[in-house]
């Protein structure tokens, strides 16, 4: 849906020779013209208007002097540096630009009367005057010749299988009459034909074409031949086929003209010759005739080259050019150039640029020359409301093609409605006056302007009643004629509609390198005539101007890219230069071909798109890979390359922070970008909507709603508390609906009531309430891409579909119960757990207290909506436990249950006492609390049953509770209870359980069991026991305390309950309590202990510590020694990385004297299997990793593990140690034990003074960011930076703390005694 727009023209007329032109041709590295005439050929430049060389043709005797010659054929040769030219006498002559010499290199007798280069100038085709081919290369050496005409077909020629005569085929809309059909007598071709040979070759210069007239028949057929001149197809008869002929560059189609009895068509031919689609000229069958077709080089413009048939009055010819493009199998006139009946104004010579394929060149008869600079544009309107149409005007001859896609989307080459004009439209602009943005002003190719506006739609249409008028056609207002000298065709370019009646355009000026601006207003005498009240003078080529209907800006853009303002609205209009904020001059830094005008943060700023996919704002290029864009109230919008549509809001970005978002891949759940289909380009976007139009290479349509513009209009009509338009879109878009509440929860729940009113209907509540989720979706799904206010959360503890819920409901059941049942039910239904008690209470009271509003729910729909929400077997259950046997028939009817099913049971329930009914229903439905509440009240003879729920539920605590009257019910369970916490291995507990409810053997048994050797005593003299049972008794927990240590307790009995004074000594002895153990020699003086086991024991015991000692010395200085040597190799390894990564090296930290983790290691990756651990598990596993192998990983740590270990288990010693030294004292062992304390003193010395070595503290251990009064904000930030990064990089960390930190010592404890030395 694009037009052509012109950018620039440029028009020269310092060129002046003899005679007049005959051919030109572009160089395609300098864009200077050859021209060659019946004289001579020049080179000319018509930027400069500077003939650059010039050789005369005639003094070599290439040309007639009497200026008869014809040239017939003109190429430059950018490899040679010449121009190729051949006569029609049969001379090839080479013109030398750089010496100016021409040079004959071959010629035909026979004379010649075509020369084609192909494209990569490696050959040439020549026709001569007998009807051949010659093929030569580019150093002019023959080929082949051939004949141009062929009785064969070719290599090509179809294969013929069979298959039935052509009576008997089917011949589709022609019908049977088809078969009987005369074939036509072909038409000779036409008188105006020169006759002559065309040659086009297809854009790889593999095949070339040439169309001939028949000796014979006089019938032109175009024959294809391959790049050895070898025939490969010759086209069908086509009648009143033409002499014009061109090859379509990308290959597909070869362009000629047809003369139909009705009409005159251009027609296309494949490469077998068979004819593919055609057009028809918008002239009369004998009005015109078509001199040449010229395709452009990307094969996107079709121009035709036409002159009329018949002379007028004053017997000259009018000669035109139009340009054809085509979208979706339609072919549009997009531009037509009349050139009127001077003949001294007509072209000779039409080409277009190699280089830039929208650059038209021609050459008139009086040598001015003529260049045209298109673009492709769309012309939409510009309104920013919602009264604007989002109108796309489409250019087709005198026809403007409108649609409205506010209304509906018609895909091209279809409109929602057509403008009809007497002339072909050249220019479309749109009034640029808000609310008035549908009206379009039409420049067409006579010169005038057509005016069309909206009509006021107050005559009714009279079909209104069976058809409904989607888009009213706008009608013609007025046509002005511009009074403006147009000398040229297209004199005015860049026309723009700013007032009602106020336009301005563009005309070339009388520099090449400046324009003028022409401000156009009716005439004062004459209001059907628009004049020209005032001129300004640009120092520049104007390509283009844009104008913004909010701030009525209008900016220029010259052809360098530097960019103009124009102050229009005041008396005296005048341009200045394009500054920012500060002053500062902004220009493109490359020309830009397309350009809109918006405001980023609160700037103005002049967006352009580059021919190669550059898009600048101003001086400074946000994206390099843009396809097409547009502004649209706060938002740009663009197409990549890449296949994807980024939608973005500019109040919101700075010039910055938009290069950046552009820059971005954007996340999972970026709002900004989508994918588009590929080759997508923007058409509009519908103004105050979610609408975005794109076009498919191909010319159809798709119709996108972009999320961010979604969201967008979303979060505006939720601010402004339009919740019914804002849910509409939602559904319809399949927004999800929990943005309604997560957007600003708490101004959701203070408006509920308004959310409710404007949703109304039921349905719509009811599916809010079901999509509702804990998911915060602007955290998730939608977030917001900028930091908005921190929004208001619930209370604590809340969970928000609770909270919905819970307000949605009260809410509903202040304004109106009855309306909105179905509702309510669902908010009980849908919180976090399910409420369905008094969802079937609600129904059940429906179905008692029927109501009488009108359009209430009655208790069956209730129900059956009730089970639409949850599962019938769920419902069925959940009804039983009310134990209200109506609702469970209710609920019984309405499923799919068998009465045979659930009628026995529910019979069999009834006839139960009420208790016992509730405990069986309760046990049905596995509420085993429930059910023993309820069967603690069934009397005495359910007790059985109720201790049998108990032990099989385990429900003993809540059994106890329930049962406290009865005596023996509470023994029958608390031995049950004891029984259970045996198993459970708590006999301790279990033996209260019986002593307190007079189970007292059983109670001694439990506490023997567990050790419980005070509370078993007690029990066991309440019995009593008989004082040699009591003394066994003691015995056994004496044997059991010893096991486990406990020696003391363990001598406490045998002395007191056993009467065994020497066993509990010997208890003490064993368990180095010496000063225990004395005071029971002394009480019982039993002093010959003292010397066969006391003294004894003290020796062995002052042996083990030393032996001890000595051990754990040793094996300390040894892992010390080995840690040094560890940590002496990490750093070696450290100073070798930082040499050769440099002093940024991310990994240097990594081999801290205090870390040990190795990029890449597999220890330094956590076990996923050791989370779900305990605590103390995990420990232990992180530990195992701790191997003190040499050359492992961690091995450092490992060290300064087993070092913590060994100083913690030395100092744990003090106590022991010291209570020996007072026993050994005691009994004169004065050398033991001055040995003993000096080689324990000795190890905790040497011990404490290892700590700082083991335990540096370094950096690694400095957890705060470097802060001081000498800091900055730079240092700061990067200290913690650094911080982050370690943490990251050592993720061990806060588990290894424990091996980090150096252990305890408690000197505080005092051991040592004064009287040892």
């Amino acid at each position: 849906m694009r037009n052509l727009k012109l950018l620039k023209s440029l028009r020269s007329e310092e060129l002046q020779g003899l005679g007049s032109p005959q051919f030109f041709s572009v160089r395609a590295d300098t864009g200077s013209l050859l021209v060659v005439s019946q004289y001579s050929i020049m080179e000319y430049d018509p930027r400069t208007g500077q003939v650059v060389s010039e050789a005369s043709l005639t003094a070599d005797g290439f040309l007639s002097e009497d200026g008869s010659g014809v040239v017939v054929g003109l190429q430059d040769l950018a490899e040679l540096e010449s121009a190729c030219l051949a006569t029609a006498g049969g001379d090839v002559v080479l013109f030398n630009l750089n010496t100016c010499q021409l040079e004959c290199v071959g010629s035909v007798d026979s004379g010649l009367t075509s020369m084609s280069w192909s494209p990569d100038e490696e050959l040439v085709i020549l026709t001569t005057g007998q009807e051949t081919i010659i093929m030569m290369t580019k150093d002019f050496e023959p080929i082949t010749e051939v004949g141009i005409h062929q009785d064969d077909f070719g290599e090509g020629k179809f294969i013929t299988v069979g298959w039935g005569k052509k009576e008997t085929q089917f011949h589709g809309s022609e019908g049977k009459q088809a078969a009987q059909r005369k074939i036509q007598e072909m038409q000779p071709a036409a008188e105006w034909d020169d006759r002559r040979p065309r040659v086009t070759w297809r854009g790889d210069g593999q095949l070339f074409a040439v169309s001939a007239v028949c000796p014979q028949t006089g019938v032109r057929k175009v024959r294809v031949w391959n790049r050895e001149g070898v025939l490969q197809a010759t086209s069908e008869p086509v009648n009143g086929l033409e002499q014009a002929l061109c090859w379509k560059p990308s290959g597909s189609l070869i362009a000629s003209t047809q003369r139909h009895p009705n009409k005159h068509s251009v027609v296309f031919m494949e490469k077998n010759g068979l004819l593919h689609g055609d057009f028809t000229l918008p002239f009369g069958k004998d009005q015109a005739k078509v001199k040449e077709l010229l395709w452009n080089s990307d094969s996107t413009v079709l121009a035709v080259w036409l002159e009329d048939m018949m002379a007028g009055e004053d017997g000259q010819v009018n000669t035109y050019i139009q340009l054809w493009t085509v979208g979706n199998y339609h072919w549009y006139l997009k531009q037509s150039l009349d050139f009127g009946r001077d003949p001294q104004k007509a072209p000779v010579g039409v080409c277009w640029d190699p280089e830039r394929p929208l650059k038209l060149h021609l050459v008139t008869r009086s040598w001015a020359s003529i260049t045209y600079d298109w673009g492709w544009t769309t012309e939409r309107s510009l309104g920013l409301d919602a009264a604007d149409n989002a109108n796309v005007a489409v250019i087709d001859g005198d026809k403007i093609l409108v649609t409205t896609f506010r209304q509906c989307v018609v895909p091209p080459p279809m409109c929602s409605f057509e403008l009809q004009l007497k002339s072909p439209v050249n220019q479309v602009t749109f009034l640029s006056q808000p609310q008035r943005t549908n009206q379009l002003a039409a420049f067409t190719a006579n010169g005038q302007i057509s005016v069309y506006s909206q009509d006021s739609g107050e005559q009714a249409d009279k079909t209104a009643d069976v058809f409904r008028i989607v888009s009213r056609p706008l009608l013609l207002q007025k046509t002005f004629s511009v009074a403006a000298p147009q000398d040229d065709p297209l004199a005015l370019r860049q026309l723009l509609w700013l007032q009602d009646e106020l336009f301005v355009g563009v005309s070339s000026s009388l520099l090449p390198t400046s324009s003028t601006l022409k401000m156009l207003r009716p005439a004062q005498d004459a209001s059907d005539t628009l004049t020209v009240r005032s001129e300004i003078e640009v120092d520049g080529v104007v390509v283009s101007m844009v104008h913004c209907s909010q701030t009525g800006t209008v900016a220029l853009q010259l052809e360098d890219g530097q960019i103009r303002k124009l102050l229009w609205d005041c008396p005296e209009p005048s341009v200045e230069d394009w500054c920012d904020s500060s002053g500062c001059k902004i220009n493109f830094p490359v020309p830009c071909v397309q350009t809109a005008l918006c405001s980023i943060s609160g700037e103005e700023q002049l967006l352009g798109l580059t021919d190669r996919s550059h898009l600048y704002a101003g001086d400074t290029e946000l994206a390099s890979n843009v396809s097409s864009f547009a502004i649209c109230n706060d938002f740009l919008l663009i197409t990549t390359h890449s296949h994807t549509c980024r939608c973005l809001q500019l109040s919101t970005l700075s010039v910055k922070g938009l290069q950046a978002a552009l820059a971005s891949d954007g996340g999972q759940n970026d709002e900004s970008i989508r994918r588009v289909e590929r080759g997508s380009r923007i058409v509009t976007v519908v103004p105050q909507d979610t609408r975005v139009i794109l076009q498919m290479p191909r010319g159809n349509l798709e119709t996108v709603h972009h999320r961010a513009l979604v969201l967008a209009h979303i979060r505006k009509w939720l601010d402004s508390l339009k919740f019914r338009e804002a849910f509409e879109c939602m559904r319809k878009l399949r927004i999800n609906l929990n943005l309604i509440y997560d957007h600003e929860p708490k101004v959701f729940l203070e408006n509920i009531e308004t959310f409710i009113s404007q949703l109304g209907s039921i349905n719509h509540i009811n599916l809010f309430l079901t999509e509702l989720k804990e998911e915060d979706t602007t955290s998730s799904m939608y977030p917001h891409p900028q930091s908005g206010p921190v929004k208001s959360q619930p209370a604590s503890g809340q969970k928000k579909v609770d909270v919905v819920c819970d307000a949605l409901r009260s809410a509903m059941e202040s304004m109106d119960p009855n309306k909105f049942c179905l509702s309510i039910l669902t908010a009980h239904v849908k919180k976090t757990v399910p409420e369905l008690e008094i969802a079937l209470q609600k129904v059940h009271e429906l179905r008692e207290n029927p109501p009488n509003a009108p359009g209430a729910v009655n208790a069956e729909e209730a129900l059956k909506y009730l089970l639409f929400l949850v599962n019938v077997n769920d419902l069925y259950e959940h009804s039983l436990g009310t134990y209200d046997f109506d609702l469970v028939l209710m609920v019984a009817e309405k499923s799919q249950k068998d009465p045979k099913e659930y009628l026995p049971f529910l019979n069999m329930l009834k006839s139960l006492e009420p208790n016992y009914q509730r405990y069986t229903i309760d046990k049905h439905l596995k509420r085993y609390r429930k059910a023993l509440l309820h069967l603690s009240k069934c009397g005495e003879e359910h007790f059985p049953e109720a201790l049998q729920l108990v032990k099989e539920q385990k429900l003993y605590s809540e059994a106890l509770r329930l049962f406290t009257g009865n005596s023996a019910h509470v023994k029958a369970l608390s031995c049950a209870y004891a029984e259970h916490l045996v198993e459970q291995q708590q006999a301790e507990q279990a033996g209260l359980l019986l002593w307190r409810c007079g189970e007292s053997v059983g109670a001694l048994q439990a506490f023997a069991s567990s050790s419980s050797w005070r509370n078993g005593i007690c029990v066991a003299q309440q019995i009593p026991l008989p004082p040699d049972q009591l003394a066994l008794l003691a015995r056994d927990l004496a044997e059991k305390l010893t096991e486990q240590r406990r020696y003391s307790e363990a001598a406490l009995l045998l002395d007191q309950y056993a009467k065994d004074c020497e066993e509990a000594i010997l208890a003490l002895i064993t368990g180095a309590v010496w000063e225990e153990a004395l005071r029971l020699i002394y009480m019982h003086n039993r002093q010959d202990i003292t010397e066969t086991n006391l003294k004894p024991a003290l020796l062995e015991a002052v042996s083990t510590q030393t032996v001890f000692l000595e051990a754990q010395v040793a094996t300390f200085t040894r892992h010390r020694t080995r840690l040094a040597v560890v940590r002496e190799q990490k750093e070696k390894a450290r100073l070798d990385m930082l040499d050769e990564d440099g002093p940024d090296c991310p990994d240097a930290e990594l081999y801290s004297e205090a870390s040990s983790v190795m990029t890449g290691s597999k220890y330094s990756h956590s076990n996923s299997r050791i989370s779900s651990r305990s605590s103390k598990n995990r420990r232990k596993a992180e530990r195992k990793k701790l191997s003190l192998k040499e050359g492992s990983p961690m091995e450092d740590r490992a060290l300064m593990y087993a070092l913590g270990e060994i100083i913690t288990t030395v100092d744990k010693m003090r106590e022991e140690v010291h209570s020996l030294l007072k026993a050994l004292v005691l009994f004169q062992f004065d050398k033991q034990a001055e040995k003993l304390q000096l080689t324990y003193e000795e190890a905790l010395q040497m011990m404490e003074a290892a700590v700082p070595e083991v335990w540096p503290e370094g950096p690694q251990n400095n957890q705060a960011p470097l802060t001081g009064p000498n800091s900055t904000a730079n240092s700061i930030m990067a200290s913690f930076q650094q911080q982050q990064q370690q943490q990251q990089q050592r993720p061990a960390a806060s588990q290894d703390a424990e091996v980090l930190a150096p252990p305890k010592i408690r000197n505080g404890v005092k051991w040592k005694l004064a009287i040892l030395k």
